[in-house]
């Protein structure tokens, strides 16, 4: 047997689609349900072009799809259609869960009412996530109902065909339009973090993302602001980070500067996704808008 015909097991388990992710087949190698040439293997096993491999066991499709229905939380749909579905997710909650036995997240309730979610995507932990918000973070949030939709869809977020308005409340204040360009790259030294980056600097990590936002005043409130958020990019972090180089934090937003209040819950901010567009591969152009939710409204008043 040559090298060339040789590969990791995990990986011929992907390739071949007997799993979804090297994580399932992982899984089901420590749960005895994979056989190669009818003994049990290892996980890091390598496999030969003349080896037969299986996966036998009542509970594949189980493992497969390890998003765990979760009817227990509320979500609210603002749009759904045969292709997608529009929910306005709740801040403090997570958008997905990280293991097969976490529950609790926004994917969990939704394939709780949308089982078709659950396969929509191409991590199994995801579904049809299309495209994810901080947990602090509330707002509308697309989810795809099948894997066309869901290639669809993500391709239009990667090229900015989908528009998006945030608003916010920030400590400061603002009379006039801001556009703010910095790139945004990761923090050297915090991983929980993302800075502005270093556009001159020759090494990528430093230099950092492009990144484009513009910025409108709403309202003032004080001694803060009520602003009307564009994002043109989209960066981990970005509304945050540029909003706080701009020396405008956002209210709750402790990781970067702003001010605690003590009517948010821990690890919420004043961050809400108001209004989304787009095409549905169902229904061509939609524009969804998902409601202010209490907390926030509360902080206003």
């Amino acid at each position: 047997m040559d090298d060339v015909s040789r590969e990791r097991l995990d990986h011929y388990l992907v390739r071949t689609g007997l799993a979804s992710s090297r994580r399932i087949a992982q899984e089901l190698v420590e749960r005895g349900m994979v056989r190669i040439n009818g003994r049990y293997p290892r996980k890091s096993e390598i496999v030969g072009a003349d080896d037969q491999v299986e996966v036998r066991g009542a509970n594949i499709a189980r493992i497969a799809t390890p998003l765990q229905p979760d009817s227990s939380i509320a979500i609210d749909i603002v749009h759904q259609d045969a292709a997608v579905i529009v929910v306005n997710k709740p801040g403090g909650i997570p958008c997905h869960p990280l293991r097969p036995d976490e529950r609790g997240t926004v994917m969990n309730a939704i394939v709780a009412r949308f089982p078709d979610t659950a396969s929509a995507g191409e991590k199994p932990l995801e579904g049809g996530l299309v495209h994810r918000l901080d947990n602090g973070t509330s707002g509308a949030m697309l989810i795809a109902r099948n894997r066309a939709a869901f290639i669809k869809l993500r391709e239009a977020i990667r090229s900015s065909k989908i528009a998006r308005r945030y608003e916010a409340l920030v400590l400061g204040d603002l009379d006039r339009k801001l556009t703010i360009d910095t790139p945004i790259a990761h923090h050297p030294k915090n991983p929980r973090k993302m800075i502005g980056g270093d556009p001159a600097s020759a090494n990528p990590k430093r230099a950092g993302r492009p990144a484009l936002t513009t910025v409108e005043p709403l309202r003032r409130i004080g001694d803060f602001t009520l602003v009307s958020i564009v994002p043109k990019t989209g960066c981990r972090h970005q509304i945050r980070v540029h909003l706080a180089s701009a020396g405008l934090p956002i209210v709750g937003d402790t990781l970067y500067g702003g001010p605690e209040s003590a009517q948010l819950a821990h690890g919420r901010f004043w961050l809400h996704l108001c209004d989304i567009a787009f095409d549905s591969p169902a229904v061509g152009h939609v524009k969804a808008t998902a409601p202010l939710p209490q907390d926030l409204k509360a902080l206003l008043a």
